[in-house]
């Protein structure tokens, strides 16, 4: 993925990925903004075989532990897709001030776009062991009890923590691996 310190060696095995709105910026404080991450991965999960272990989308940034024929190249997709349609979105709805701000912090060398929307890279760290799974998901569950958001992670609209209580999700959830 670009210019990412971050190399992915497995690209078919689980991963835990971070995706981070440039700056910090809150935009996914708005349900329409949202859709446009749940709609992609959807897709993904048709098109690039994504199965996706747990999430949690967040006001300003994403956790995933997912796998798909190729995450590095899913990752890139899902990134591109969701850069577009977003700024669509914002554009749409003439909020001025974050589009500015996608201008104003873009990196020098993203010559090619008026906008720069995500965090370049993805951090990606391979999944080895059960352990470790178990940790990153229980990571991304309690992220938003952490912030003080939620006292209970199933309570939280955009994580996957609802599903591994048995309770349906907003998106399809792998829980065996």
């Amino acid at each position: 993925m670009g210019r990412s310190r971050y190399k992915i060696y497995e690209p078919t095995h689980p991963h835990f990925i971070t995706c981070t709105v440039l700056n910090w910026i809150p935009l996914f404080t708005r349900k329409e903004s949202v859709e446009i991450l749940l709609e992609s991965f959807r897709y993904l999960q048709e098109t690039d075989n994504l199965k996706l272990y747990a999430y949690v989308i967040l006001e300003n940034h994403i956790h995933i532990v997912a796998q798909s024929d190729n995450i590095g190249k899913s990752m890139a997709k899902f990134k591109r897709h969701t850069a577009r349609q977003l700024i669509k979105l914002l554009q749409k709805e003439n909020v001025k001030t974050i589009l500015e701000q996608l201008v104003f912090y873009k990196k020098d060398h993203k010559v090619d776009r008026e906008y720069q929307l995500w965090q370049e890279g993805i951090q990606p760290k391979l999944m080895q062991t059960d352990v470790m799974m178990i940790s990153k998901i229980k990571y991304i569950h309690h992220n938003p009890v952490k912030r003080g958001y939620i006292d209970e992670a199933s309570h939280w609209r955009y994580s996957s923590a609802r599903d591994y209580e048995g309770i349906d999700g907003l998106l399809e959830v792998e829980r065996f691996w």
